[in-house]
């Protein structure tokens, strides 16, 4: 499969089996993520394996961010969650926005990745990711972000993933705007013609 026929195949999993990628499996995998591109090399990213119980303490987190009383089922959704934390770096060449950029990246690239090794992935966000309970049972640092989980599992025998809805190239890619110096100039050029 080429990586054009990979990213046209992709598609979010909202539901998965109990298959999971191994821990030597995931490591290969993530090696390769994390060629993205990524100025000055900084590697301003980090990624948190949660398995087993490790959910369920974030059930709990998600809870007390959320002021519920009982905990979150939602981590318990797949066997395998990975956190993507962009990790930010010292560095006068590269921007915050420009490391988070990466740390995206390199999830989206490993959702990719995973997708084609046949594993049902969903990338979940939401407002918790930056409550300070769910960064503390993850154990976030001070110059870091939580970006949210990448959900992992098998890939449900005749199930079909989330819809997507093909993308209008056309309406989202467009040329510069012409220079307004330049039509000025064009402007007085002609007017000097005439």
């Amino acid at each position: 499969m080429s990586a054009l026929d990979a990213v046209r195949a992709r598609q979010s999993w909202s539901k998965v089996t109990d298959q999971a990628p191994s821990r030597d499996e995931l490591l290969r995998l993530v090696s390769a993520a994390g060629r993205v591109a990524d100025h000055s090399s900084l590697r301003p990213w980090r990624l948190i394996e949660l398995r087993g119980a490790d959910r369920e303490t974030l059930g709990a987190a998600i809870s007390k961010a959320e002021g519920d009383r009982s905990p979150s089922s939602k981590p318990l959704r797949a066997p395998l969650l990975i956190a993507v934390v962009a990790s930010y770096r010292k560095s006068e060449k590269v921007p915050r926005w420009e490391q988070e950029a990466v740390a995206s990246g390199v999830a989206h690239m490993l959702s990719l990745l995973l997708d084609e090794a046949g594993y049902g992935v969903l990338w979940r966000t939401g407002h918790y990711t930056r409550s300070k309970a769910v960064a503390k049972a993850h154990g976030v640092g001070k110059n870091e972000e939580l970006l949210g989980w990448l959900y992992v599992g098998g890939k449900p025998e005749g199930k079909k993933p989330g819809r997507r809805k093909p993308v209008d190239a056309r309406a989202l890619v467009t040329r510069m705007p012409k220079s307004t110096k330049k039509e000025k100039s064009t402007k007085k050029e002609k007017s000097a013609t005439k």
